[in-house]
Parts: structure tokens; sequence; C-alpha cells
């Protein structure tokens, strides 16, 4: 495929967003530039640049393997061509989904995320009480040849009560609005990575 998908998959996300609050595309981004992505999480894992993630914020901000065990490292713009591509694929997203769904977002902020074999982390919300600027949370996995019995699984928990189990394959993108469908990621025998971010909007702006 292409390395940067078309525009009507991007409209598909909006048009899943709209109808049922999330999208999964098993085949979003090129195997080139998903392994270009893969290496440069690894680069840096080793490089000693990825830290254990906390929970919380402010003064509650902790890191509690307890509840989540990943790796994390954030993403900033010139740090690697392939992680510039990233970047701007995502701001084509961002565009589309205010065109499509006028939800006003503004920028987008994302991090590796490295879970070693046997880490987890509990389901949980990606909006903050405190902070309702995350609207839509978006990942996209690197994993070559991931088999369903590796574990891992994204579980999405949907609004009639059914919860949708979505494995981390490398190139495929779930998308999903962040304030509505709590989630969690399932212990893994093999090591997980991933580029997890979200689109942002104004904090005073209205939901």
């Amino acid at each position: 495929m292409n390395q940067y998908p078309d525009s009507p998959l991007l409209q598909h996300i909006a048009d899943d967003l709209a109808e049922q609050g999330w999208s999964l595309q098993s085949v979003f981004l090129s195997a080139e530039l998903t392994e270009a992505l893969a290496d440069e999480c690894r680069a840096r894992a080793q490089a000693g640049q990825l830290a254990a993630a906390s929970v919380g914020r402010g003064e509650g901000q902790a890191v509690r393997e307890g509840i989540r065990g990943d790796r994390i490292q954030w993403l900033e713009p010139g740090q690697s061509p392939a992680c510039d591509r990233y970047l701007a694929l995502m701001d084509a997203l961002r565009q589309e989904l205010n065109r499509s769904l006028y939800l006003g977002l503004e920028d987008f902020e994302c991090h590796f995320a490295l879970y070693p074999p046997g880490a987890f982390y509990q389901k949980h919300l990606d909006r903050f009480r405190d902070d309702d600027r995350r609207s839509v949370s978006a990942v996209l996995y690197l994993n070559p040849s991931w088999l369903p019995q590796q574990g891992g699984a994204l579980r999405l928990y949907l609004a009639d009560g059914s919860a949708r189990d979505i494995a981390p394959l490398g190139g495929s993108l779930v998308v999903f609005l962040s304030g509505e469908f709590p989630h969690e990621v399932l212990p893994a025998e093999r090591e997980r990575l991933s580029l997890t971010g979200w689109f942002r909007r104004r904090g005073d702006a209205p939901l």
C-alpha cells in the first residue's frame, strides 16, 4: 500500500467515530513505515530513553506498576524522519476529523509505549477528571506477526456492556472517543510496542 492512507480511509475513520464512537483499521500504515517506527522504539529503549509510565496528575502522579507496566517516551517534531512522517499523518487525520465531525481538535500528543512480557495496564479512561482536552485516542501497533495466543490485546469496553479485544497487529490503528470508552491492555507473552496518542481540543471548548 502507499506510505500514507488515502482520504477515503481517513473519512472512514471519521464515519466510524460518528456512528459508534470507535474505529479499527487493520491495515492502516505501510509495512516500511511500521518497521521504521518499531526500530526507532527499540533503539530508544536500548539507549535507556524510555521511562516507566506513571498514572495520575500533579501531586498524585506516580509510577504504579500494579496498574500499568509500560515504558514510554513522548514524540517531538524533528526527532527522526519516521516519527515526523507519522506525526504528519496524524495531523492529516486531525484535519479530517475536524472537517467531518467539527470536533475542534487543536493538536496531537503521543508517545512510544513498550510493554515487557507480562506487563499490563488496568481498566481506565483516557480523559483526566480535571482536564477534558483529550478528545480522541489513537493507538498504532508496531508488532509484526502477532499471534492471538501471545495475548496483549486492547480490551475496549463498549456502550452496550460488551467488550471487544483488539490484537496489537503491526500497522493496525484503533481510534476511539477518549471520554467514552474504558479500556485495558492485557498481559502479553512477548514484547509489545505501540504509539499511543491523543487528539486534543481547547480546555474551555464545549464538549
